[in-house]
């Protein structure tokens, strides 16, 4: 029988939502073990104040099995 945890977490980059994920999902696999999917919940982004975006952020859920 497999178990399995959901964990949420945000990641930012000044370049793209694509990059968010990307580097957040990097991250997240140097200490979790065993990711097997994520779910993009919020696309945001962060405005300079010449109104250029400045950020993007994305938070995901991330799911990952639990060892027996």
């Amino acid at each position: 029988m497999s178990v399995a945890k959901v964990i949420e977490i945000t990641s930012t980059s000044p370049g793209s939502f694509e990059d968010a994920i990307r580097k957040g999902l990097a991250k997240a696999q140097k200490t979790v073990d065993g990711i097997k999917g994520a779910w993009i919940s919020e696309h945001k982004v962060e405005l300079a104040d010449d109104g250029t975006i400045k950020h993007f952020r994305v938070d995901m859920k991330l799911t990952f099995v639990l060892d027996d």
